[in-house]
């Protein structure tokens, strides 16, 4: 269960990491009056990217991002995908890798040229298993030439990165959609930089920048990558507490089968404590040779316990592709949880063993 839990949270952990990491993404701030917002404010430029970049100090790289919906066609094939304008730092900060082909150029950028990088499952629906890579297609009806193909990073649930075209920002502003606003910024910080800090001097740059008065609120909104993380991880560890609570009433249950053979057995071996005690066994003896039995039964279920449950969270994964993670301390506490139980659940009947009168016991048959 524990496997599992730590499967679940290292999946989970994994995906938001592929986002990219020590990131900051600035984006508009919804516009409106009295609470009632009537949409997205148009106030990103280039500019503000280019001027954050010199001004404000902790940042290591910037990504100024353009996206919209677009028709993809290659010959009959054609799919509605994500195309969206950056520049070469954009592949860094998000962490992309790339399956064949590279990136295009800074000066691809510069020149406004029409060229593409297609995400795995883009390049499924419109090339199947063919190498995209040098091939043509067309964005709204402009030929563009193909030249990388990113490696899969898995669906986000609320957006595929896998299923998108990449394209020089001057290109997709100028000649694709026509804009001349961003929809985001993206921010990798210096490691040695302190995202809160960070994004608290990114928000006075752009109140200083777009000149918002101090009663009114951000134009823009900032998310931090770290709280994301922080957030996920905290869902994530209480999901595997709730399982670990799971298993423990299981081993709950276990310990009064244990206590219960435990107590048939001192039933049944009631004429030979009396033999023991009648020749000179002393109440501790008897007391620690059962709570030793128990330690012994407990001991033993929680060894083949943990081999079945490492065997089983193996099997998991390789019958569902469902991730599963045996850590070291989630063994330990198996173990120690096993004999715990021994102990708690043995006590009682090993008291009672101690406490027989050896006359009364020689007599039971």
């Amino acid at each position: 269960m524990l496997a599992l839990g730590a499967g679940a949270q290292r999946s989970v952990m994994n995906r938001i990491s592929a986002m990219g990491t020590n990131l900051l993404v600035v984006r508009p701030a919804q516009r409106g009056r009295a609470g009632v917002m009537s949409g997205t404010q148009q106030n990103l430029t280039i500019e503000d990217a280019e001027a954050l970049l010199v001004e404000v100090p902790g940042i290591l790289e910037i990504a100024p991002v353009v996206s919209r919906d677009a028709q993809v066609k290659y010959y009959s094939k054609n799919a509605r995908t994500n195309v969206l304008g950056t520049v070469i730092t954009y592949f860094g900060i998000r962490t992309f890798e790339f399956e064949s082909g590279s990136m295009f150029t800074e000066a691809d950028v510069e020149r406004g040229a029409r060229v593409a990088v297609l995400g795995p499952v883009t390049a499924e629906n419109l090339f199947g298993v063919q190498d995209p890579i040098g091939q043509a297609i067309k964005l709204n009806g402009t030929n563009f030439h193909v030249v990388g193909l990113l490696r899969s990073k898995g669906d986000q649930g609320y957006f595929n990165r896998d299923d998108q075209v990449v394209i020089p920002i001057t290109t997709a502003m100028k000649q694709v959609f026509g804009v001349e606003n961003l929809r985001e910024i993206d921010i990798q910080a210096k490691e040695e930089s302190d995202l809160d800090n960070l994004q608290a001097a990114v928000g006075e740059f752009f109140r200083k920048r777009h000149r918002v008065q101090a009663e009114m609120p951000d134009d823009v909104s900032i998310r931090n990558q770290a709280d994301v993380i922080e957030t996920a991880s905290n869902v994530g560890e209480t999901f595997t507490m709730l399982l670990a609570g799971i298993a423990g009433i299981s081993l709950l249950v276990g310990g009064i089968g244990i206590m219960n053979i435990m107590l048939v057995t001192v039933t049944e071996r009631t004429r030979e404590i009396g033999i023991r005690k009648a020749i000179g066994a002393k109440e501790r003896e008897i007391m620690r040779q059962f709570l030793v039995e128990a330690l012994l039964m407990t001991g033993l279920g929680g060894l083949m316990g943990v081999a079945i449950g490492i065997g089983g969270a193996r099997a998991m994964t390789l019958a569902t592709d469902r991730p599963t993670l045996v850590e070291t301390q989630s063994v330990m506490l198996a173990l120690g949880f096993s004999a715990a139980i021994g102990i708690f659940f043995g006590y009682y009947p090993a008291q009672r063993a101690a406490r027989l009168d050896p006359i009364e016991a020689l007599r039971h048959e």
